[in-house]
């Protein structure tokens, strides 16, 4: 339909070519006629033979001229390959005569057989075709109907050009989708790739190539973009396309080729030049020939690697948080009952040695679910300002005791260090761990340092170093060694909880879990950079606390800190509120021996009723944070109206930093976390009370 509108526009003009046809003729009619009249009968045919001749020469003009267009015919799978593309689209001549057109365009757009070539729209579309002419991809506005449509001006051909209507905002980067269904549409028509190639390749960003045999990794590259010898080191006319791809990579891609499962995906290879580099290889056959598209994907790939780790030691790290709750209400109960046996068992009892064990291995439980809390980012938080280089150092001379004599130690430390906001022990204890993981790695492969390094990193230089969203200044630490390396099989599995790869009986595999959770909790980030025989490198990244300005006020008196209480006794009401029948009794019967009236609630809606039953009598309210139904800072919300100024003790196997939320605008509330012994539990229970005194 667009062919035969252009055609008619066509037949209906008169052009310089056919002008200069009837001029002639004229002038030979003038220049003939005026001795026609006393001309004799030979020179009154030799003048009819003339302007016989002029007329078959202007009837042959005029018939050649509305037969033949060359700016129409340059292109006969126009149409054909215009249709491809799904928005609206048409291919302009350089005087913006439309050559053909889609149907989405004519929806929008209307019959016309021209760009618009007067008013708003004609300024723009000039300047973009200007800019076509000199191989770029230019905007234009084209105003229709009262309706302004932006529009993306290409070249696509000598004198033709590529106009598709966009939506607002839509990037020049769109038009690579496009040149691969032109490319198609092309290669469909008959038409070779090279000015294609020419056309969207040259100038893009990524690199292209066109390659010349069958098999595209043994083809030899004709013509190539600038872009493919940046993104691949390589690219000259004649070399050998698979030469640029990392072999092992190569062969892989072959092989999904060959299969079929590349089609219409690309194809993720690995660049010879660095193999640590990505790409997305897209292929297209054309007329006998390769058309080859190379994006350099690596900074997305490890962005999307990280995000992937990430989201695993997420989701691990809730069922491990899950877990460790339930293990420490379980811990608290075999505390407290050993509390109860040893009053019965003392020091001398034959029972003594073995309830002792006991207790000794249910700490070591303790200090696992320590580290799966850790790992999950639920472990209670205790942040204050350090100076990273004075941390290391005192921490150093632990550290040297803890790595043996046949093992070096040896630290650097950067110039100006920053100060971190940490937990100091949580800190300790990642650094200790990435120590002793070098020690065992350097003892057991035959290497001999393990080294600490600190220092001050900019952005730049933390992305350069593994950390791919550094914003801002960053603190490093980084734990080195000379040992075996971590074998790349495993590598995307070694912060996972109870992996290891030491023997059994030597390793809990909660070492790295635990650095990870304590890093995550810090609000930093870990990374890893070990090859095969060079060793490896954990570096650990944390915020730079910028200190802010503050005018010092004046020292206050130093109050005398309260004594810890000796007698555990005391007298006074106490509501326990706790779902785990194991720890709420064994605690409940302990309290009450040692003089306290205890009331029982295993839940927080029963709690509620006790707590409005008892109105104004309750001394002190001691509950879990989680349980089913009504949790403990909800319950605290509610009951407050019947405890009035009671203090409130909540004891819970997540940190604090979990619920500490939730009780804004809550006043007099302490915090105990489990597990716990009855030691503890009645001390600060005497000085809750005794503050509230």
């Amino acid at each position: 339909m667009a062919r035969s509108g252009a055609d008619r526009h066509r037949k209906g003009r008169i052009d310089p070519l056919t002008t200069a046809a009837v001029v002639f003729f004229l002038i030979a009619v003038v220049f003939a006629g005026a001795p026609m009249l006393n001309a004799g009968p030979a020179t009154l045919a030799g003048l009819l033979l003339l302007i016989g001749l002029a007329g078959v020469a202007f009837l042959g003009l005029f018939v050649l001229r509305a037969g033949a267009d060359p700016q129409v015919d340059a292109e006969p799978g126009a149409e054909r390959f215009i249709t491809a593309l799904s928005e609206p689209a048409c291919v302009a001549g350089a005087d913006g005569r439309i050559v053909a057109a889609n149907p989405a365009w004519r929806e929008v757009v209307g019959p016309a057989p021209r760009l618009p070539k007067g008013g708003a729209s004609a300024a723009s579309l000039f300047s973009a075709l200007s800019a076509a002419r000199k191989g770029e991809v230019a905007r234009a506005v084209i105003k229709v109907g009262g309706a302004e449509h932006q529009a993306l001006v290409a070249p696509l051909a000598p004198r033709r050009f590529l106009v598709r209507l966009t939506g607002p905002g839509v990037s020049t980067l769109a038009l690579p989708s496009a040149a691969m269904e032109v490319i198609a549409a092309v290669a469909s028509a008959g038409r070779p790739p090279p000015q294609v190639l020419d056309a969207f390749a040259a100038a893009s960003p990524f690199g292209a190539a066109l390659l010349e045999g069958e098999d595209p990794f043994g083809a030899i590259i004709v013509e190539a973009n600038p872009a493919l010898r940046a993104v691949a080191g390589g690219g000259e006319a004649g070399q050998a396309f698979g030469d640029l791809i990392d072999p092992a990579s190569r062969a892989d891609a072959a092989e999904r080729l060959a299969a079929g499962t590349g089609s219409g995906a690309p194809l993720e290879v690995r660049l010879a030049h660095d193999p640590a580099r990505i790409a997305h290889l897209y292929l297209t056959k054309t007329d006998g020939r390769w058309v080859a598209y190379l994006v350099d994907v690596s900074e997305q790939k490890q962005i999307e690697l990280q995000l992937s780790q990430s989201q695993k030691m997420q989701a691990i790290g809730q069922l491990a948080g899950g877990v460790a709750h339930d293990f420490n209400n379980l811990l608290t109960a075999v505390f407290m009952q050993l509390d109860v046996l040893a009053a019965r068992h003392p020091v001398g009892d034959p029972s003594f040695e073995g309830l002792n064990e006991i207790r000794q291995i249910a700490i070591r439980a303790a200090d696992l679910v320590r580290k799966l809390l850790a790992f999950s980012r639920k472990q209670t938080v205790q942040r204050e300002i350090l100076d990273l280089g004075e941390l290391i150092s005192e921490f150093e001379v632990l550290l040297r005791r803890v790595l043996y004599e046949d093992v070096k130690l040896t630290t650097e430390y950067g110039r100006n260090l920053p100060q971190v906001r940490v937990d100091r022990g949580q800190l300790e204890t990642a650094v200790m761990n990435l120590a002793v993981n070098a020690r065992d790695a350097v003892r057991a492969h035959g290497g001999q340092t393990v080294k600490i390094r600190t220092a001050r990193v900019t952005q730049e230089q933390a992305r350069e170093l593994g950390y791919a969203v550094a914003q801002g200044d960053q603190a490093l630490i980084e734990v080195s060694d000379d040992g075996a390396g971590i074998p790349p099989e495993v590598m995307d599995k070694i912060f996972d909880p109870f992996f290891t790869t030491k023997p059994v009986g030597e390793g809990t595999g909660l070492g790295l879990a635990t650095v990870y959770g304590i890093v995550k909790q810090s609000d930093g980030w870990i990374a890893v950079d070990s090859k095969p025989g060079e060793g490896a490198a954990f570096r650990i990244f944390l915020p730079v606390h910028h200190a802010a300005a503050v005018i010092a006020p004046a020292p206050a008196p130093i109050a005398a800190k309260r004594p810890v209480a000796r007698d555990l006794s005391g007298a006074g009401r106490i509501l326990f509120v706790e779902d785990e029948d194991a720890v709420r009794g064994v605690a409940a019967k302990l309290l009450r021996a040692r003089g306290y009236e205890v009331i029982e609630a295993a839940s927080g809606e029963e709690a509620l009723e006790l707590a409005q039953t008892h109105a104004g009598k309750i001394d002190l309210m001691i509950s879990d944070v989680v349980m089913p139904g009504m949790q403990g800072p909800d319950l605290l919300k509610q009951a407050r109206q019947y405890l009035g100024a009671a203090p409130v003790m909540f004891i819970s196997g997540y940190a604090e930093s979990e619920f500490s939320d939730l009780l804004e605008g809550e006043s007099n509330v302490s915090f105990l976390p489990k597990p716990i012994d009855i030691k503890t539990l009645a001390e600060r229970v005497k000085l809750e009370l005794q503050k509230a005194a």
